[in-house]
């Protein structure tokens, strides 16, 4: 199961988050979730590559809408004195009618964001680079930055071949099937002469403690509940008086 299932959506609740944070009703939800993939392929379609967006989180507070962007290069979003972030705002601005905001983010190690390593990849590959050499120039950047284990699998006419195929290598070990495991997933597409390649990257950074990471943290009166012993609640019995048989008498 773990091996073909998305581990971010296996691992959700457990160890990640949702990309959309928001709860609609019946009437709003369609529209809610139109807008949200158009606001995606905007930002991945004019900064995807170009500024190394690694995520892109959707959340809607209050009738408006938050927009942050997880990238490499701040710099390239932004622009001179916040000129790229206003022009942003006006483009998403006319898919939606509530008031929307734009936050940026910058991404420490870009060699750890599975996103950023898969458009690499699919960079190099449209330049005509081998896709082995590819591959493992990614990994090794990724194992030297700290990552426990990485996979990257290349899947079309790969070098140019009649026959597609697929091919995929790892190092260090990515556990699918545990879901305490921090690991990312992500897939990008290399547009070739010869066709599309796909590509998927795994990138396992080591465990989480789900005791510390849990998100729900109960309130007192639950907290207080929890701590009471069982049958604290109950009242004590009525004491049975002794009546000695003489004093019937």
């Amino acid at each position: 199961m773990g091996q073909k299932i998305d581990p971010r959506g296996f691992r959700l609740v457990v160890t990640k988050d949702w990309s959309s944070r928001w709860y609609a009703n019946n009437q709003s939800f369609s529209s809610n979730l139109i807008e949200d993939v158009k606001i995606r392929e905007f930002i991945m379609k004019k900064f995807g590559r170009r500024a190394a967006v690694g995520r892109v989180v959707i959340e809607r507070p209050a009738k408006s809408i938050k927009v942050t962007l997880f990238t490499a290069r701040p710099g390239v979003i932004i622009g001179k004195k916040g000129e790229g972030i206003e022009q942003i705002k006006k483009e998403l601005q006319t898919m939606t009618t509530v008031p929307l905001h734009v936050n940026v983010e910058e991404i420490r190690k870009p060699e750890l964001n599975a996103q950023i390593v898969g458009d690499q990849v699919a960079q190099q590959l449209e330049k005509r680079v081998a896709f082995r050499r590819a591959m493992k120039r990614s990994m090794q950047a990724a194992m030297k930055l700290g990552a426990q284990g990485i996979k990257i699998e290349t899947s079309g006419r790969l070098n140019g071949i009649e026959i597609a195929r697929s091919e995929w290598y790892r190092e260090g070990r990515v556990p699918l099937h545990t879901l305490r495991a921090d690991v990312e997933y992500a897939t990008s597409e290399a547009l070739t002469t010869y066709g599309i390649i796909g590509i998927k990257v795994w990138i396992y950074k080591g465990d989480i403690n789900l005791n510390k990471a849990q998100a729900f943290k109960p309130t007192q009166d639950e907290d207080r509940r929890a701590n009471k012993k069982p049958g604290a609640n109950r009242k004590p019995a009525p004491r049975k008086r002794k009546v000695e048989k003489d004093a019937i008498a």
